[in-house]
């Protein structure tokens, strides 16, 4: 059988994000598949799945084998409220369904990896901070939040995860930047060899 590493992206996609942000995400991302398509292992084990959220949350990937994945389309929400917690709720039961846990017997996925993109306040905060707990129970090897533009509030991230990214643009070639980072880091999670902390791509 073969080990999965699952890859989930969490992305913002409130009023925001509308017009230039999140095509230079999308432009991103499929930087990013471009790049990691290249290599024969990350092919062969590597799952992605992409949440969006802004007013609602959609599952706008369910979790898919890299090989033979095509980016869907995105779009941001006229409306500028950023439910993060709904969507870390959502997270949470998909990610407790699809992780294949080892035994004692035998060999489960890897570590799942989340990488999360916001760029306000959570709109639900309180739901927010009760989900935290739980999302980070599942174990996840890496937790990896970006604070995308000036609106962000990379304080409310850390109480999440310690590594909190904090973007100054939403333009392409910081999202390019940013992706890039990533696509490293899943790299790195398959061939550990490497420190991937703090954030070092040149913006």
């Amino acid at each position: 059988m073969v080990r999965r590493l699952l890859v989930y992206l969490l992305l913002d996609t409130s009023g925001s994000m509308k017009g230039a942000p999140v095509e230079s995400i999308k432009l991103g991302i499929d930087n990013m598949l471009s790049s990691l398509k290249m290599d024969p292992f990350a092919l062969e084990n590597l799952n992605l799945s992409i949440i969006t959220f802004d007013r609602e949350v959609n599952e706008t990937l369910p979790m898919t084998k890299l090989e033979g994945l095509v980016l869907p389309e995105m779009k941001a929400n006229e409306i500028n409220l950023s439910n993060l917690g709904m969507a870390l709720e959502f997270l949470y039961r998909r990610c407790d369904q699809e992780l294949i846990r080892s035994t004692s017997t035998t060999r489960g996925d890897w570590k799942p990896l989340l990488f999360l993109l916001s760029s306000k306040e959570p709109s639900d905060l309180a739901k927010y901070r009760e989900i935290i707990p739980k999302v980070k129970s599942l174990g996840f090897r890496h937790i990896i939040a970006c604070a995308a533009g000036l609106k962000a509030n990379p304080d409310s991230l850390k109480l999440l995860t310690k590594k909190v990214v904090q973007l100054g643009n939403s333009d392409s070639h910081s999202f390019r930047q940013f992706f890039k980072w990533v696509s490293e880091i899943i790299c790195k999670t398959l061939f550990p060899s490497e420190s991937i902390w703090p954030y070092s791509a040149k913006i």
